[in-house]
C-alpha cells in the first residue's frame, strides 16, 4: 500500500482531473444524490444561528442546504480539495442569495483547524471515506467543532450492498484509455470503510466520543434516459477523466458497455432505482482539544429498508 503523503498526491491529481464532471453534472448530484447525505442532514438537524462545516463540500449543494437551515443568523462553511468544484460552488450559490454562505479551498487532512472555527456542527456526504490520513482529517475537523459539536456523515458501506457503482465502470472501461489505479486495503475510495471497526477507530482516535454507526438503506432514483444516467455515472467515477479525453467513437461505446450492465436496475416506465448501502454516522466532539476519547458505543441496529426511498 502506498505511503500517505503519495495517497494524498493521487487524491489531489483524481479530483482535479474529475472536477469537470461532477461541475458539469450537479445539479443532477444534488437532485439524484440527495439520498446519500439525507441521514446524516437530518440527523444533524441545522438550526437557525448556528455555524456548521460541511467536509468535502463538491460543488455546494450540501453547504447551500445547511445554509437555508441555519438561516441569515448562521453561517455554513463549505471546504473541499478540489479547486474548480470550490470556483463552481461559490459560482452556483452567490452570497447575495446565500447569506452566511462561504466556500473554501482547503485538504482537510494538512489543517490545523478550519478557517471560521470553532462550529456547532459538521456534516460530510461520502467525503470521509476518500480521506488519504483519515485520522488527520477527522482530527481537524474535530479540532474544528466547540466542545461537545457534533458530526453527522454518510459513507458506503461494502461493494455489496452498492453494486451500481463497479457496473458503471466496469461498462465502461474497456472502451476507454488507463484508469488511475484503484484503491488496496485501506486506500481511500468508496468501501474503505466498508469495516465499521476501522471507522470506529478511526474516530476514536481523532478525539471524537459516543460514536454510533448506523447501517443504511437508500436508493437513488434517476430518470428512464439510459444515456443520460450511464454518462453521469462514467463522469463522476474513476472512469471519468479517460471518458472525458476519449474519442467520441468511444465514449458512445463506453455509455453503451454501462447501459448494459445498469440494465438490472432499470424499471421500464419508471426509471433507475440504484440501491445504496451507508453507514450513517454520529459523534461528539471532546471537550477539550487533546482530552482522550472515552470509550465508544458501536450501535449496529438493523437497517431500515424505506428510509430516503
Amino acid at each position: 500500500m502506498a505511503d500517505t503523503a503519495s495517497l494524498r498526491e493521487r487524491n489531489a491529481t483524481f479530483w482535479a482531473g474529475a472536477a469537470a464532471g461532477w461541475i458539469r453534472h450537479a445539479d443532477r448530484q444534488d437532485e439524484v444524490g440527495r439520498p446519500l447525505g439525507a441521514p446524516a442532514m437530518e440527523r444533524l438537524a441545522a438550526r437557525p444561528a448556528e455555524r456548521i462545516l460541511d467536509v468535502g463540500c463538491g460543488c455546494g449543494g450540501t453547504t447551500a442546504e445547511l445554509a437555508a437551515a441555519v438561516g441569515e443568523t448562521g453561517a455554513a462553511v463549505g471546504v473541499d480539495i478540489a479547486e474548480a468544484m470550490v470556483t463552481a460552488a461559490r459560482q452556483r450559490f452567490p452570497t447575495d442569495r446565500y447569506p452566511g454562505i462561504q466556500f473554501r479551498l482547503a485538504d482537510i487532512e494538512t489543517l490545523d483547524v478550519v478557517p471560521g472555527a470553532p462550529f456547532d456542527a459538521a456534516f460530510s456526504r461520502m467525503t470521509l471515506m476518500l480521506l488519504a490520513d483519515p485520522v488527520a482529517g477527522c482530527t481537524t475537523i474535530r479540532r474544528s467543532l466547540r466542545p461537545g459539536g457534533r458530526l453527522a456523515a454518510t459513507v458506503f458501506r461494502d461493494g455489496s450492498v452498492n453494486p451500481w457503482l463497479s457496473a458503471a465502470m466496469l461498462g465502461a472501461a474497456p472502451h476507454l484509455g488507463p484508469l488511475p489505479p484503484l484503491p488496496v486495503g485501506d486506500e481511500p475510495g468508496p468501501f474503505s470503510f466498508a469495516d465499521p471497526a476501522r471507522l470506529m477507530r478511526v474516530l476514536t482516535v481523532a478525539g471524537f466520543t459516543a460514536v454510533t454507526i448506523t447501517p443504511c438503506d437508500v436508493s437513488l432514483d434517476a430518470s428512464e434516459d439510459a444515456d443520460a444516467v450511464a454518462e453521469w455515472l462514467i463522469e463522476v467515477g474513476p472512469a471519468g477523466a479517460a471518458y472525458r479525453t476519449a474519442p467520441l467513437a468511444a465514449q458512445a461505446s463506453a455509455r453503451a458497455g454501462a447501459v448494459r450492465l445498469l440494465d438490472r436496475f432499470r424499471e421500464p416506465g419508471v426509471g433507475y432505482r440504484l440501491p445504496a448501502g451507508l453507514w450513517l454516522v454520529t459523534a461528539n466532539a471532546a471537550g477539550a482539544d487533546n482530552a482522550p476519547a472515552a470509550a465508544p458505543t458501536h450501535h449496529h441496529p438493523q437497517p431500515r429498508q424505506d428510509e430516503n426511498r
